[in-house]
């Protein structure tokens, strides 16, 4: 591999195999910022994902009243401002961040100040009346000075009320930022997900004490008006982030012969639909829990060893659980025998890129039999891939990752440009990308 400007080089990779370590997840380093950012006392996060996106929810917090600094790379110290949010004098810039945006607007909702949220281009053109909706009926001023409902975002806190709502799209940001806001609210408040999504925001206020409940799809808290909980720093330890995780994982099992192992990876089950359907395509996909980890959010070892894959049928309630996958799935799956057919993720067109056009473009580029729908799209393999040298991530770095992963076993080298946005989740990525191919 090698780079010119904003692009990368991707060789054809001889073998791929080893064993890795990847950094911190993305979304709990986001919601530690923002919890321990408004907790009472200092917490030391071990595993902190130093990467744009979570550095600019960091800042953020700073902004309104959080200290922090950096004792190492991945260790960071937060003394928390207590639930007392200073008024920032200006925007709070959350860069390419949708996670850090829409939870942040939850938690500044039930506070007395006032806030203008925005980011760069590709934030700033992604829907945000779905938690301006929900916020406003708790009793927040959400203003959306965008085009088409879009940031920036100005959210006016006050004293909030509690509120049953039925989630209209599965999200783990609107429901975590209707959550966040309970915290300051009178009353319960109840969230209804038409399916189950991402729980790292439960499982974090659980493990701050507080009380909260999920059943039958429901997750309920009460919350504690205008003093807002009693949030206590502590010690963290992030697990490996999955979704990166999954990168290497697939890599292995596009390949026969191939074996990976990633070690310290978060397995929240709510996280790993990503290996059923690897094994579903025919990998060999082993799963050893660490028993002496973290209660709180589960961790452990994943090896893949890469066989022959076929085409599979991916929908319905496993996408929310596999969202961030679907790219890489889908670059893989130009390898395996028989089509792979994506539905029921239309999610994926307001993402850092309309994922579906952007992916079945690339693919295509390289090659690929693929088909964009509504909805999701299909792709039939196996593909006699190609060189290309004008693959385009368009600034979506789960695109640019997929892509150089799917380089690995072209006949020649492959060219992908704007290739920096990987640095918003996963700055060593190409340095890892190395360790593990000659």
């Amino acid at each position: 591999m090698s780079s010119r400007s904003s692009s990368v080089i991707v060789s054809p990779a001889a073998r791929i195999g080893g064993s890795i370590s990847v950094p911190g997840d993305k979304s709990i380093s986001h919601r530690l910022a923002l919890l321990c950012g408004t907790a009472s006392g200092e917490s030391v996060i071990h595993g902190f994902l130093r990467c744009e996106d979570c550095l600019h929810t960091l800042n953020a917090m700073t902004t309104i009243g959080a200290r922090a600094h950096f004792d190492s790379d991945d260790v960071l110290r937060i003394k928390g401002n207590g639930g007392r949010f200073l008024q920032p004098v200006a925007e709070l810039d959350m860069g390419n961040s949708g996670t850090g945006l829409r939870l942040l607007a939850g938690l500044i909702a039930g506070r007395p100040v006032a806030a203008t949220l925005t980011g760069d281009e590709s934030l700033q053109s992604r829907p945000q009346r779905r938690i301006a909706e929900p916020l406003e009926r708790m009793g927040a001023t959400v203003e959306l000075l965008g085009p088409n409902g879009t940031a920036p975002i100005r959210v006016r806190g006050t004293l909030l009320h509690g509120l049953d709502y039925d989630l209209p799209v599965a999200s783990a940001q609107v429901k975590s930022a209707i959550l966040l806001a309970g915290l300051f609210a009178e009353g319960i408040t109840r969230v209804h997900e038409p399916a189950p999504t991402r729980d790292h925001t439960e499982r974090l206020l659980k493990a701050f004490g507080i009380e909260i409940m999920t059943e039958l799809g429901v997750v309920t808290l009460r919350g504690a008006g205008r003093e807002g909980p009693s949030l206590k720093g502590r010690v963290w330890r992030v697990p490996g982030d999955f979704s990166s995780a999954a990168f290497w994982l697939a890599a292995a099992a596009a390949r026969p012969g191939s074996e990976v192992t990633v070690r310290g990876v978060g397995l929240n089950p709510r996280r790993t639909a990503f290996l059923d359907v690897l094994r579903r395509m025919g990998a060999d996909v082993v799963v050893e829990h660490d028993l002496a980890g973290e209660a709180w959010e589960p961790a452990g070892n994943v090896t893949v060893r890469g066989r022959g894959l076929c085409g599979v049928e991916i929908g319905g309630d496993e996408i929310p659980n596999l969202i961030d996958e679907i790219p890489i799935l889908t670059a893989i799956a130009s390898l395996a025998e028989g089509e792979t057919r994506v539905r029921d993720a239309k999610e994926l067109r307001v993402k850092e890129s309309d994922r579906i056009a952007v992916m079945v473009a690339n693919l295509r580029r390289l090659g690929v039999e693929a088909e964009e729908m509504e909805d999701g799209l299909a792709v039939r393999g196996p593909a006699r891939l190609h060189a290309a040298d004008n693959i385009n991530s368009h600034g979506d770095h789960r695109v640019a990752m997929a892509m150089a992963i799917l380089a690995l076993q072209a006949p020649a080298p492959v060219v992908i440009h704007r290739v920096e946005c990987v640095a918003t989740s996963y700055p060593g990525f190409w340095d890892d990308l190395k360790k593990l191919t000659v």
